[in-house]
């Protein structure tokens, strides 16, 4: 496995965990002690974390850190759906968000 399709299968994984212990990206990084940006960059694939961080990252989820790096956890239709669930979630909160700032704004 190449260094690219390493890091994108540990991002899609610590990101399909995430979702499955109903995490925020915000409550993961407070767990694990990382920003929330350091922990975006890792989803996307883009970063790959030191020791350290992939065993709070993997403490903090329940699993162990092996697991974050298995091929066959998560499926492109599984992906997939994570993506779907994520923008509807942003698209909710927003809403939500806008709802109370009309709400407030006077």
């Amino acid at each position: 496995m190449i260094e690219q399709d390493l890091k994108k299968t540990l991002g899609k994984n610590i990101k399909f965990y995430r979702f499955r212990k109903r995490y925020s990206q915000i409550d993961l990084a407070e767990e694990s002690h990382i920003s929330v940006t350091f922990l975006s960059n890792i989803e996307r694939g883009n970063n790959f974390p030191q020791a350290g961080t992939l065993s709070n990252i993997a403490k903090a989820l329940d699993v162990q850190v092996w697991e974050l790096f298995r091929g066959e956890v998560v499926s492109e239709e599984q992906s997939s759906l994570v993506d779907r669930m994520s923008e509807d979630f942003k698209r909710h909160v927003n809403i939500a968000m806008e709802s109370v700032y009309q709400q407030y704004k006077t």
